[in-house]
This record gives C-alpha cells, sequence and structure tokens, in this order.
C-alpha cells in the first residue's frame, strides 16, 4: 500500500501560510534537494485552496505528477487536467493507494490535512520548520483537531535555520 506523506513548511509559531494564505517567508535552502523531494511522489493531492493558489500562478500541472483536488464547488469540466473529487475521500483515497507507484503527497493546506488526519489516512508527516515568527496565518492544525500521536524518525538542520523534522503517524 502507498504511503501518504503530508510534506509542508512552518513558521516556528505554527503557520503554513500567512494570513491572506502568503508564503513568501519560506526561505528557500540550496542544500535541500527539491529534484529529488519531487521524485519520491507521482500523485498529489491538495485542497481547492491550494489549487486556486496555483491556478492565479498558472500552474495547472505538475510533470511527472497526477494532480487530485479535493472539492464540492470547482467542476471538473474548467480543470479536464486533473482529477477534481468532490466527496468520497476515503474510497478515493483508497483506490489510489492500492494502484502501484510512488508515494502519495498530500499538499497545501491545513483542512485537507486535518480531514486526512482525522480520517487516519497520514502515513508520514514532514516539516520543514521556517525561522520566522508570523503572529498570524493558517495554523498547521487548526482547532479543534482529532489527536494524532507522532514519532520522529528523522532530523535535520540546515545552515539557513530551517529544521526539517520527520514523523511516522502512529
Amino acid at each position: 500500500m502507498r504511503p501518504i506523506c503530508y510534506q509542508v513548511a512552518m513558521s516556528l509559531d505554527g503557520y503554513i501560510a500567512g494570513p491572506n494564505g502568503e508564503y513568501d517567508w519560506i526561505v528557500q535552502d540550496p542544500d535541500i534537494d527539491f529534484v529529488a523531494l519531487f521524485a519520491q511522489f507521482d500523485t498529489l493531492l491538495m485542497g481547492r485552496r491550494t489549487f486556486e493558489l496555483l491556478v492565479r500562478e498558472g500552474r495547472t500541472k505538475m510533470p511527472g505528477m497526477k494532480l487530485f483536488v479535493f472539492s464540492k464547488t470547482l467542476r471538473p469540466r474548467d480543470y479536464p487536467e486533473v482529477t477534481i473529487v468532490p466527496d468520497k475521500l476515503e474510497e478515493t483515497v483508497a483506490s489510489l493507494r492500492a494502484k502501484p507507484g510512488k508515494d502519495i503527497w498530500l499538499f497545501g493546506g491545513g483542512s485537507l490535512f486535518q480531514s486526512f488526519l482525522d480520517a487516519k489516512l497520514v502515513d508520514k508527516v514532514e516539516v520543514g520548520v521556517i525561522p520566522i515568527l508570523l503572529g498570524a496565518g493558517i495554523p498547521l492544525l487548526a482547532s479543534p483537531a482529532k489527536q494524532a500521536k507522532l514519532k520522529l524518525t528523522a532530523h535535520k538542520i540546515y545552515k539557513t535555520g530551517i529544521v526539517m523534522l520527520t514523523y511516522a503517524v502512529i
């Protein structure tokens, strides 16, 4: 069964985006191998708000990846290059996990992450803690949320001060 990994950048005070969804505070570290990071995955799962951000940037395709957007409001005919999933989260994910392929990347927003975590569909959480305090924004996990136990499986500190933490969901 293919694992689902939530990879995200987060401010030290727990935000994955600024108050208006901005992410310009995320610093790039030359020692982080983004080519290798993207090569781990062939399937990308995201929510509507994250997808709409990509649409505004003109990026509705990810080379080498199948893109699934979980949304009750987007119309599939408007985005033929992606799969819009309006409901049946668990059935869709079970089908994807059963197919051969690489790991599945849960990408972007906290709402979808919370839905997946509550449904026990997340296997691994990788957080790149960025050395900044935003003071407000979109939290990694909004309240109220169910408790989830994690086990630290790896960590790395980069020259820029980014701390990469990898956890298995127990």
